[in-house]
């Protein structure tokens, strides 16, 4: 065969040969051989696994003859695709400009945006959750300025036109390709039910380079997509390779797999159809049946189905689980055809069975740019709807899933040309709908709602998975894309069918979700279902309904209106039915689901106020708004009771349902259209039904009453308060509440800021979130528009993020504007919207506060009154509420209980009641004239007013009430008495004239009565007055549980008071004084006056309204307040006037009775204390009595904290303080520039450690242990740089013993504590702050004072003698008097075990490697170098505490709580365990010249360390640890001058190195004349020249590095130079020697300016004789010798001379040694974020090589490292731990780069610190959630650096967590 000879040859040949022979002419031949080659080569029968070697020579024949490297980029270079298309997955770091985007799904890839200009626009970074493709260049999604400018210019116009050769191959071979992939997935397919595993991952592995390739092919670019989609979309090459030719047995058996595929799916294709004759009728009775039931609604046929059909299908709903919808009129085939005609088609069904695998989503995807594959593809995505939802609802992994077909149709769908031409080809809103409604009908049962048993409607489950896991999320979310188009969204609501189904869908959701009371006991199961209830309600009912309604604005668009309202009513009527409801709600049920309800009421406030519609022209009538308004008040009802406790045994659950109904996100969606509803209803019903109604919903009827006793059968007593002030409070919201009457979107948005910023100061972020807005993104108020911005800034102030350095971090805060709180807070808006309670409560006391500091001083003040705006025409009716004669009643009835101090009043009732008056006052109802006479008041003896008006009511005087009271009550009390003085006998019938005539005229009230008298009247719609003999009987009776202990009786009361007299009466009542209100104050009033203020400013602000408004009204309150007289109080018994009467000498009461216990617990104390002391310390008693006083006087006292006793340290009872032991590597990590490092941002940018403190130490010690011998470099060096060992300590002191049972009683405590005890971690008793050890004070004084500090005049040569003695003389360390041995190890007191403890915890703070730098690890001489380390890290870290110098003199706060007294007295007892060898003792060499050891030893010892080369500092702290304590200071000033002398030779050792050849000749010369002037020895020019000459005899010391040092100084060096050069030099040792001295005798460091430190510190350190003044100071002059200094200077440097054997280079670094270091910094950040983000977060890792999934960045040295990843863990231990413990000794400072947010990793603990990068807004964005661009808040850095270097991020920050070695 000719395909074997070609498979022979090698590739490239005959890849070439086939394109030579297809390019002739006549290419038959070609052709054939090529269809040879692949059918060997692309055989799917070959085996299982799909063959590389075929793709491998795919890729060579593509190529024809070139490599296919080379291929590509020829293609590429043809590309002429204007847009970016680029395709990401999840997790992706995308980009959204809302200014440039047109669609609100526009997103940009990262190099997109930042090559195209945005700045000033509102733009954020997202982190993509489902994926998405870059929108750049598509003019449809974006505006073109946007666009970057790679896809700015029209790349298409100026690319050459594509060889027609290029890609005949591509042509040829591709389709063969592509049907090969087919075939391997129709193979692999298995149903699920046969496979159990279902292996079709395994499939799509093996696939994997194959999709991989065709993902590659559409890389390249614009010319290679053309071909593919010509390919994908041609259906003659699908004809013929998708079923095989005759012959192939194998291709058509892999057909028959595809059909069968295709009918298990339930899809039939059409041929198979037409040959089944019956059509859908036989797939009914299949499997898939159900599926055909619902069908689908093609647009034609539908429009000549009569609407009643329609209606009956409606009416079916509910009688069987499943809804069939009127199948005659639709088209079945939308959910059960699908053909297949092109290679795209059936790669997208599979594409689907396989469930959306990643690679197959992204090929389809990367395809789009192109145009016709655009459309084609869309179409196909649209035939396949219904099938996704099929697959979508089966599948196991539907959130995987779920995101990846958002990924697609977000694409699609976002376009708007794209999605009108899909709706007017494909049918596409048909679908979608039907598709929903199919999808709905899953998980439908009977609701409960009402009528249990005979409930014909049907609900969705919210338990089913459907709804809890968001299944429907994708095609809720495509729904809501294609409404956002304007011509979709019109198609959609001409169409009358799609409505109605789309009706019938939001009815699903009617009534979900329903709660029942729990009456008995407490529910077992919490159920969590209102989630997905809340959920499914906004996203699938509300938020496609703001996308209608964001199309409705103008009046051209009335129609629409109309047409949703009337279908609303048709379906909600519907409703009513199915649920069998008549007039009354049934008791304890609640949903807060009524979708329905909230589309009504949405449209009509849209119709009303943006399209001029008629609001009676869109009502039902009066029985109809009746029915609507039950349930939304049954809402508001219910919050009241679950606010009063009374669903408490529902859980919690039902709180959760009560707060997300008024939340943010659903409020506008949910309580605002419920309350509009009412306010609609209100305004169109009768008022007193209105009001009656609301009173009985909220049981509160039967409180209502004038008597002071009543039974109520339906609330406990404790919850009448919180319902009565619900149904008042729910009253004045709906009579103030003006969102949907009129006020404008501004005053809208304004009232909800102003609100949300009284309840608390918020964030610019969490302001966003809190203001209700459009859910649909394309409304009005977009988040971040200009509108927002403007009307924050005219509302409220920007509080800048402040910074107490130990306090937490704050974030940039907005505030209210004095003004706002003066006259825009609204604590009725506040209501409204506060989720918790408390919040209420916050905006008061925040007013209170507001009230205090402007001056306005009232003691509590009310919630204040807030004018409303007008309101809109339509709803005048509203302000009817407040005029009906109920409410008045109501009003009396409730004025009169808290004048008179029946229970359950409180200050809230008088609030509401006087808020409701004054409303009433300000809402005339305009066709009333009022009358200003009183109407002649004889015929109305059943009402009691005259009228409605309420400014005429106020002041009509109600005389008599006739009342029901239970036998008990008071009033029946009276009665009789009443009855015994008058002596007539009981019986009624001879009752005296005037009380027969008080008996008709009394006043009957009964609001239940009321309610149904105006419901028959509504009903009947009757004109004649229904009778109104109303028995009042019935109505308190229908409560009575039969057989209840106390009878009722009915009683009349005497009242004889108006409104106005009871307001008045209130006012003294409340002043607490009698006529409080005189005449005189009525002739001045003016209401103004009275905006803020307390309860008594509320009453005077209303009798002034009515006073100045009405004539007659006035004229009342004068005769009140003329002959006010104080109100007869009641008998005794009634229970309130005993409150009030004994308040204030209750108080007294209360007030004595604290002073006498007060009294009492004083003494007590004072006693405990005495004996408490006479028990613990009778040592302290005997040495008073010995009357030596003199000895306690010198010893220092310490408090223990503890136990409170105050005594000196001893041995056997030592004292410590409280300290925390750290490791630390902050001055390792100090550089010599003052400038921090760079964090690198670019692959240029590096950072170098090795010029570190640490580094250059470590690099110093190892040279010299190569050449000198180990014990002599120990002594020569500090370590300690990294990993020494910091004290701190809160300066708090106790005993020891005291401490370990505080330790004990912390590890039996099993509360979880933030440290660990086992490490011996506490907080102190005290302070609380972090420790970790105790270190013990030593005993006697404090400071050494008096004989040890008295100057001697001995001269030096003898202090020098005395100082060797006593070097000689091991330490003896002061024991007690009675131990007098020599060794203190045999004298094993309490305070020397301690000691050594402490030594053992400072070991263990750090780690094993930064203790052992000898040779042998543990050696004494290693533990020695540890030991005087210790100290000299202390030292140094205060001195860089006090800023590196020491200025600023002794007050600094590190002095205060250092602990390095007691420190170095630890370190010197455990220090002279270790005698240093006499032969070696450094102090010989340096004040004598030896002769006797001549250096000649062995060879295998090595020499000493050169004095030269050793570390001075240290030296000096050997010296001080290893003398005997206390050292006397003479001594310690005679060691610090030897050793500065020492100190100067070196510096001019390293200055002399510094020099070039020339300059040293000249200088060795002038030094040489002065040599014999007297004083030479302290002149620098001879001892320099002296220097010189001397190291000029070792072999290239000096000619090393000349050239270098040529470099190094190009200046000439002048005296001045060289003296400041010296002092610099010297001034390390000078700080550290004088703190020491500071911390060891207590001198004071005096402050000074910078230039004169030198001559300070030598004066205080008295090695100048007197302080000179600074100009003149020379170091030289400082300068001391005991001895010949030449001959001394010669044996120095005769110690380096001889080491001729170590190479010159490694003597030279030794000897240039620069003490001087700056501060530590942390490394120096970008301004902006981005810079970090973009740079790191997709950088891969140094040691794993995968980019991490939590990178972090170390702020110390700029390391990358992965936080939790698993890939870098050694030994089980996370990357950012082993990091933390090399680079800072367990405490490292991490940048969460994905998260912008600092952590703190200190030992065995982390903590969240905060983020240092902030927004416009000064607000932190952890896990950069919101996208803002961010930019480094220099203030928080400052703070976090400062943490680092003064080590307190223990103390400051509080929540630390154990991170187990992994976070």
């Amino acid at each position: 065969m000719m395909a074997a000879s070609l498979l022979r040859r090698d590739k490239r040949s005959t890849a070439a040969h086939l394109k030579a022979d297809l390019q002739r002419a006549d290419n038959s031949s070609g052709l054939r051989q090529l269809r040879e080659l692949l059918d060997a080569v692309l055989d799917p029968e070959r085996g299982s696994d799909p063959d590389p070697e075929g793709l491998d020579w795919c890729k060579w024949l593509l190529a024809g003859g070139d490599a296919f490297d080379e291929f590509c980029r020829t293609v590429r270079s043809y590309d002429n695709a204007t847009l970016c298309g680029l395709v990401w997955t999840a997790n992706f770091v995308a980009y959204r400009c809302r200014t440039c985007g047109i669609s609100p799904c526009m997103s940009l890839c990262a190099e997109c945006f930042n090559n195209s200009d945005h700045t000033g626009h509102d733009f954020n970074m997202f982190r993509s959750q489902a994926g998405g493709a870059c929108d750049c260049g598509d003019g449809n999604v974006m505006k073109e300025s946007g666009f970057c400018s790679r896809h700015r210019l029209k790349t298409g116009e100026n690319v050459p036109s594509v060889p027609w050769d290029l890609l005949l191959m591509s042509e040829m071979v591709l389709p063969r390709f592509i049907i090969t992939i087919i075939q391997y997935l129709r193979d692999g397919y298995t149903e699920p039910e046969s496979a159990a595993d279902r292996d079709l991952q395994r499939v799509l592995q093996q696939l994997e380079p194959h999709i991989s390739f065709l993902e590659e092919l559409t890389k390249m670019g614009g010319a290679m997509r053309t071909v593919l989609t010509k390919i994908l979309t041609n259906q003659q090459t699908f004809k013929e390779l998708s079923m095989g030719q005759e012959e192939n047995v194998y291709a058509k058996r892999n057909y028959e797999k595809y059909l069968s595929a295709l009918k298990s799916s339930g899809l039939v294709s059409v041929e198979e159809k037409g040959a089944g004759g019956a059509g859908a009728g036989t797939a009914t009775d299949t499997s898939a049946g159900a599926l055909s039931l619902l069908g689908a609604t093609a647009a034609a046929s539908l429009e000549d189905s009569s609407k009643e059909e329609d209606q009956d299908g409606l009416q079916g709903v509910g009688q069987r689980k499943r809804v069939k919808l009127s199948s005659s009129t639709k088209d079945p085939s939308i959910m059960d055809t699908l053909k297949h005609k092109c290679f795209l088609e059936e790669l997208l069904f599979w594409t689907i069975k396989y469930e959306f695998p990643q690679k197959m989503v992204t090929f389809l995807l990367n395809m789009l740019p192109d145009q016709d594959y655009k459309i084609t593809f869309t179409k196909t995505f649209v035939q396949h709807y219904a099938f996704i939802m099929k697959t979508l609802m089966k599948s196991h992994e539907s959130d995987t899933m779920s995101n990846r077909i958002v990924h697609i149709s977000v694409q699609l769908f976002s376009n708007e040309e794209l999605a009108r031409h899909v709706t007017e080809e494909c049918h596409l809103l048909d679908i979608m709908v039907t598709v929903l409604l199919y999808m709905m009908e899953s998980c439908l049962i009977k609701s409960e709602l009402q009528d249990e048993e005979n409930n014909r409607h049907v609900v969705v489950n919210c338990g089913e998975a459907l709804l809890k896991n968001n299944t429907y999320w994708p095609l809720v979310s495509d729904f809501i894309n294609i409404l956002s188009h304007q011509s979709v969204a019109k198609r959609f609501l001409e169409d009358r069918s799609l409505l109605l189904l789309w009706m019938s869908f939001v009815s699903y959701f009617q009534g979900m979700n329903l709660n029942k009371r729990e009456l008995n006991e407490h529910v077992e199961f919490e159920s969590q279902t209102y989630y997905a209830a809340f959920a499914a309600e906004l996203e699938a009912c509300a938020q496609p309904m703001w996308g209608l309604l964001t199309h409705c604005k103008v009046k051209e668009t009335q129609e629409y209106t109309k047409t949703v309202v009337r279908y609303c009513l048709e379906t909600l009527q519907m409703w009513f039915d199915a649920i069998g409801f008549v007039d009354e709600p049934s008791l304890n049920q609640l949903t807060f689901h009524l979708p329905l309800h909230r589309y009504y009421a949405m449209f009509l406030s849209k119709g009303v106020k943006c399209q001029g519609l008629d609001l009676d022209s869109l009502l039902p009538d009066q029985e109809m708004l009746m029915k609507i308004m039950v349930h939304p008040l049954q809402i508001q009802a219910s919050l009241s009771e679950i606010h009063s406790n009374m669903w408490v045994r529902n859980g919690l659950q039902i709180k959760g349902q009560a707060m997300t109904y008024v939340q943010s996100h659903f409020c506008n969606s949910m309580i605002d259209p419920d309350i509009y509803l009412l306010q609609v209803c209100a305004s169109r019903l009768d008022p007193d039904y209105f009001i009656s109604s609301v009173f009985e919903r909220f049981k509160v009827v039967d409180l209502l009453t004038m008597a002071s006793q009543h039974q109520n059968a339906v609330l406990d007593s404790e919850q009448e308060r919180p319902m009565l002030e619900g149904a008042l409070t729910f009253l004045v919201i709906l009579s103030s509440l003006r969102i949907h009457l009129g006020m404008s979107d501004d005053e809208i948005l304004r009232a909800e800021m102003v609100s949300q910023l009284c309840m608390n100061d918020r964030t610019h972020s969490s302001l966003l979130d809190l203001i209700p807005e459009n859910p649909n993104p394309k409304s009005g108020v977009v988040p971040g528009s200009c509108s927002f911005e403007e009307m924050l800034s005219a509302v409220a102030d920007f509080k800048a993020p402040v910074f107490e350095p130990g306090g937490s971090m704050q974030q940039g805060m907005y505030t209210p504007k004095a003004e706002v709180w003066e006259k825009e807070f609204d604590p009725i808006m506040v209501i409204l919207r506060t989720v918790y309670r408390r919040d209420v409560q916050s905006a008061m006391d925040r007013y209170t506060a507001f009230l205090k500091q402007s001056g306005v001083n009232t003691g509590n003040p009310w919630p204040p009154y807030k004018e409303r705006t007008p309101l809109h025409p339509c709803y005048r009716g509203l302000a009817r509420l407040l005029h009906c004669k109920t409410l008045h009643i109501v009003i009396f009835t409730l004025l009169y209980k808290i004048w008179m101090d029946h229970q359950n009043m409180s200050e809230h009732v008088l609030c509401m009641v006087l808020y409701l008056i004054e409303l009433g006052l300000d809402n005339q109802v305009q066709d009333d004239k009022v009358e200003e006479e009183p109407c002649i008041e004889e015929h109305c003896h059943d009402s009691w007013f005259p009228g409605t008006s309420l400014l005429s009511n106020l002041h009509h005087v109600i005389n008599f009430v006739r009342v029901r009271v239970p036998e008990t009550a008071p009033e029946v009390e009276r009665k009789r008495e009443r009855e015994r003085e008058r002596e007539t006998p009981p019986s009624t019938s001879s009752e005296s004239a005037a009380f027969g005539q008080n008996l008709r005229e009394a006043q009957v009230f009964s609001l239940v009565a009321e309610r149904r008298r105006k419901f028959q009247e509504i009903i009947n719609r009757s004109n004649h007055e229904a009778s109104q003999a109303v028995r009042p009987k019935s109505s308190s009776s229908r409560w009575l549980p039969p057989g209840s202990p106390p009878q009722l009786v009915t009683e009349i009361l005497e009242i004889r008071e108006s409104m106005l007299s009871l307001l008045v009466k209130l006012h003294q009542k409340l002043s607490a004084k009698q006529n409080s209100l005189s005449l005189s104050w009525l002739a001045e009033v003016d209401p103004a006056h009275h905006a803020h203020g307390d309860g008594l400013t509320a009453i005077e602000r209303i009798l002034a309204k009515a006073a100045t408004r009405s004539r007659h009204s006035k004229r009342c309150l004068q005769d009140i307040c003329g002959k006010v007289c104080p109100p007869v109080p009641p008998k005794k018994n009634s229970p309130g006037d005993k409150k009030s009467m004994d308040k204030e000498e209750r108080r007294q009461r209360a007030r004595e009775r604290q002073q006498k216990l007060l009294a009492e617990f004083a003494s007590r104390q004072k006693s405990f204390m005495e004996t408490a002391m006479d028990v613990e310390s009778p040592e302290t008693d005997a040495v008073m009595d010995m009357g030596s006083t003199e000895l306690l006087d010198s010893e220092v006292l310490y408090d223990c904290v503890i136990c409170g006793q105050s005594g000196p340290s001893t041995e056997d009872r030592p004292t410590g303080l409280v300290v925390l032991l750290q490791a630390s590597s902050v001055l390792g990590h100090r550089c010599r520039s003052d400038m921090p490092k760079r964090l690198p941002t670019t692959d240029e940018e590096h950072i170098y450690p090795e010029d570190t403190c640490g580094a250059t130490n470590d690099v110093r010690l190892s040279l010299m242990q190569r050449y000198f011998k180990d014990s002599s470099c120990l002594q020569s060096v500090s370590v300690g740089w990294d990993g020494g060992v910091y004290v701190q300590t809160c300066g708090h002191t106790l005993h020891i013993d005291c401490h370990k049972s505080y330790m004990e009683s912390l590890r039996n405590d099993q509360v979880l504590q933030g440290f660990s005890v086992d490490k011996g971690e506490f907080t102190c008793p005290l302070c609380r702050q972090f420790a970790n050890s105790v270190l013990p004070c030593r005993p006697g004084r404090g400071m050494e004072t008096g004989a040890w500090h008295t100057p001697s005049n001995k001269s030096l040569s003898t202090l020098v003698k005395e100082v060797e003695d006593l070097q000689e003389q091991l330490g003896i360390f002061p024991v007690s008097a009675s131990v007098k041995q020599r060794d203190p190890i045999l004298a094993e007191s309490n305070l020397s075990k301690e000691m050594e403890s402490v030594i053992k915890d400072i070991k263990n703070t750090t780690q094993k490697k930064y203790m052992d730098y000898g040779k042998n690890p543990g050696s004494p001489d290693n533990d020695f170098l540890f030991m005087y380390s210790v100290a000299r890290t202390n030292l140094e870290l205060e001195l860089v505490h006090r800023g590196g110098d020491l200025c600023s003199g002794g007050a600094s706060a590190a002095a205060k709580r250092s602990c390095l007294n007691q420190l170095f007295h630890v370190l010197a007892m455990h220090m002279r365990l270790y005698s240093i060898d006499s032969a070696y003792n450094p102090w010989t060499r340096l004040t004598q010249t030896t002769h006797s050891r001549e250096p000649e030893f062995c060879d295998d010892e090595r020499p000493e360390v050169p004095m030269l080369f050793r570390d001075v500092p240290s030296l000096l702290i050997i010296f001080i640890l290893t003398m005997p304590q206390p050292l006397r200071k003479e001594h310690f000033t005679c060691v610090v001058k030897v050793l500065y002398s020492l100190q100067f030779t070196q510096a001019l050792a390293a200055l002399s190195i510094r020099f070039s050849r020339e300059e040293r000749l000249a200088w060795s010369n002038t030094g040489a004349a002065k040599k014999n002037t007297p004083n030479s020895d302290k002149s620098w020019e001879s001892l320099l020249g002296h220097v010189i000459s001397e190291l000029t005899k070792a072999k290239d010391v000096y000619d090393t590095n000349s050239e270098e040092a040529f470099v190094l100084s190009s200046s000439v060096w002048s005296p001045q130079s060289i003296e400041f050069t010296l002092q610099q030099f010297c001034l390390p040792f000078l700080r550290l020697s004088c703190l020491l001295q500071h911390h060891l005798y207590g001198d004071s460091l005096p402050g000074c300016q910078v230039e004169e430190e030198f001559s300070l510190l030598t004066g205080c350190l008295s090695l100048t004789g007197s302080v000179q003044s600074s100009g003149s100071m020379s170091s030289a002059a400082c300068l001391d010798w005991n001895f010949n200094a030449f001959d001394l200077i010669s044996q120095w440097c005769s110690e380096v001379i001889a080491l001729s054997n170590t190479p010159s280079q490694q003597s030279v670094s030794l000897l240039v040694q620069d003490p001087q270091w700056s501060a530590p910094r942390l490394l120096h950040l970008p301004d902006n974020y981005n810079t970090i983000f973009q740079f790191y977060h997709r950088k891969s890792c140094t040691s794993c090589g995968k980019s991490p999934k939590d990178p972090a960045l170390c702020l110390v040295c700029g390391a990358f490292v992965c936080l939790k990843g698993h890939c870098c863990k050694q030994q089980g231990v996370c990357e950012c731990v082993l990091h933390s413990q090399h680079c800072g000794a367990a405490t490292s400072i991490f940048l969460l780069v994905n998260a912008s947010v600092i952590i703190i990793i200190r030992g065995h603990r982390f903590c969240l610190w905060g983020s240092v990068y902030l927004d416009a807004h000064g607000e932190e964005d952890r896990d950069l959630r919101r996208g803002k661009p961010l930019y480094l808040c220099e203030e928080r850095y400052r703070v976090l650096e400062q943490q680092w270097v003064s080590h307190t991020f223990d103390h400051i920050n509080k929540r630390w967590g154990p991170h187990y070695n992994g976070l």
